[in-house]
């Protein structure tokens, strides 16, 4: 018995959720997710780091029941993220037959159709027209071709007798990459398919998705393809009540209606908190006329302190009842990075760096002069230097050959690409450990800032051991520990790794307006297009 071919719904192509509730290890994961996917729908997903977004996903293809809610789909789908096995043999080729298993059954279905026509068999015609449809339906014959097409624009292997096993985690990515975006399915599920691609993969990427004619549903940090690809957004990060948002508008549309969002919320806490205040200092001012403002003027009669007395009594009673009854029910908004006053020393060279070179990872000399207010991007593929020369900047390592002359008076600050080892102290107590050598040194003199004003670990968070923060929270803290010491040059190596996209856009907007000297390396398109009007220094 042969398997039946799946069609494509094309028009009727539909992808709905309403309240998806999953929750995991007593955590609650996703809360109320409600969603719907049309042709020509591009629903882009965003969150922090374990707010479901992969979850979602699974749940959305069918991989995994929620706890509760339904969801709906109608039209042929793929899904990227998920695991190829590569120990059972497959080749390339296998991947790729599996991808467009209905292309080829409908092509060997059209052959038997054409040849039981030519030899007029009894119910030929018919089995011809329903063939050529279904064919015609799926597109089968150009179904190679867009595969091989996005194969070689993604940089995939081709070599379709090529064993799984023997690619890498991203060539075998790439490959699947391929599969989905040539074989026609209605609905794209895609998990930050960004990694593993380079520029042309990029664009290869985003035009294909931009084109495609069915539903997408997109799981990606990458803001640059969020803005050129997405028609709505859904964030799953914490919100006022507790439920996702949809935002539409493409992912401009979503930063509107984030920060409109994340103020209104603001306000209604900060409005709490105030009534809330103001309800606690009329108790108090009740509280205090009770002891002392009853006793009258001297010489007054009994009589006078007896009818006082109860109605004090009264109103301090009114007034704990008005407090009890009061609850701030706004939970705390998320945290708002608070960017500090950078060092400032207009007209002053801070740092010279004179042909310097570095032996096996920057050959070719390299030179730049830096004075308050500059501001540079470091540019090129991986492995030509770029972390290299901002560690000579910072002074972590010696050039073999040139010099880097840093004013004396000016400090220094370095963002690494990757976080040192974690340590067992708590995130304060790092900080604070930070804090003490910049002190020791003479690089500052008490004006260090205070971990909580600058908005970027709660205090859950810096009361926890570094070794037990997510990587984003590590992060959070080296950048903290960065700008402890209110550097006049700060040099930043890939500073959006791992950072929420609300965070990555505050700091990008404070690097705009600092009158600090800031020297960045970055791979991410969305900040290269925030800093094109920035000098570059291409290695």
């Amino acid at each position: 018995m042969s398997t039946r071919i799946v069609l494509p719904a094309r028009a009727r192509t539909h992808l709905g959720a309403a309240e998806i509730h999953l929750a995991r290890g007593g955590r609650a994961v996703l809360t109320g997710v409600d969603l719907a996917v049309s042709p020509g729908d591009r629903l882009g997903v965003v969150g922090g780091n374990g707010a479901g977004k992969t979850t979602l996903l699974q749940v959305l293809a069918g991989n995994l029941v929620p706890d509760s809610g339904t969801v709906h789909r109608v039209g042929t789908f793929g899904v990227a993220d998920q695991e190829i096995p590569v120990d059972d043999g497959r080749t390339v080729g296998d991947l790729i037959d599996i991808e467009l298993a209905d292309a080829r059954r409908a092509l060997q279905e059209f052959e038997a159709a054409t040849a039981a026509l030519v030899e007029e068999r009894p119910g030929a015609d018919e089995q011809y027209a329903e063939a050529l449809a279904a064919a015609e339906a799926l597109n089968a014959w150009d179904a190679d071709r867009r595969v091989d097409i996005s194969l070689a624009a993604l940089g995939a292997v081709a070599d379709r007798a090529r064993p799984l096993a023997a690619l890498s985690v991203g060539q075998r990515y790439r490959v699947r990459l391929a599969c989905l975006l040539g074989a026609g399915h209605d609905l794209l599920l895609l998990d930050e398919p960004t990694n593993h691609l380079d520029a042309v993969g990029l664009e290869h990427l985003t035009t294909r998705l931009r084109e495609h004619p069915g539903g997408v549903v997109l799981v990606s940090h990458d803001r640059a393809l969020l803005a050129d690809v997405v028609t709505s957004v859904l964030d799953l990060d914490p919100t006022r009540d507790g439920r996702p948002r949809t935002y539409g508008g493409g992912y401009a549309g979503y930063q509107q209606g984030k920060r409109a969002e994340r103020e209104r919320w603001e306000n209604e806490y900060r409005a709490q908190q105030r009534e809330h205040q103001r309800l606690a200092d009329d108790l108090s001012a009740a509280q205090d006329r009770l002891s002392t403002g009853w006793r009258p003027e001297k010489g007054t009669g009994k009589h006078t302190r007896a009818t006082r007395a109860p109605a004090l009594v009264r109103a301090v009673h009114r007034r704990q009842e008005d407090l009890d009854a009061h609850r701030v029910d706004v939970p705390a908004p998320p945290l708002r990075f608070q960017a500090p006053e950078l060092g400032d020393m207009p007209g002053v060279p801070l740092l010279h760096a004179d042909e310097v070179t570095l032996r096996g990872r920057l050959e070719q000399p390299r030179s730049l002069l830096l004075r308050s207010g500059d501001r540079l991007v470091i540019t090129g593929r991986n492995g030509a230097g770029k972390s290299s020369l901002l560690s000579l900047l910072s002074g972590e390592l010696q050039p073999t050959s040139g010099a880097v002359v840093r004013n004396a008076a000016a400090r220094v600050s370095w963002l690494a690409q990757e976080s040192p080892a974690a340590a067992r102290l708590t995130a304060g107590e790092a900080y604070q450990w930070a804090v003490d050598e910049l002190a020791v040194s003479g690089l500052i003199d008490g004006d260090a800032i205070p971990l909580p004003e600058l908005g970027l670990l709660p205090d859950a968070a810096a009361g926890r051991p570094v070794a037990e923060l997510s990587i984003g929270q590590q992060r959070r803290l080296q950048l903290a520990i960065a700008l402890a010491a209110r550097p006049h040059v700060l040099l930043l190596d890939e500073p959006t790794n791992h950072l929420s996209m609300t965070l990555v856009e505050e700091l990008t907007d404070a690097l705009a307006t600092t009158t600090a000297a800031i020297v960045v390396a970055t791979h991410d398109r969305q900040l290269l297009r925030d800093t094109a009007n920035w000098p570059r220094l291409p290695l």
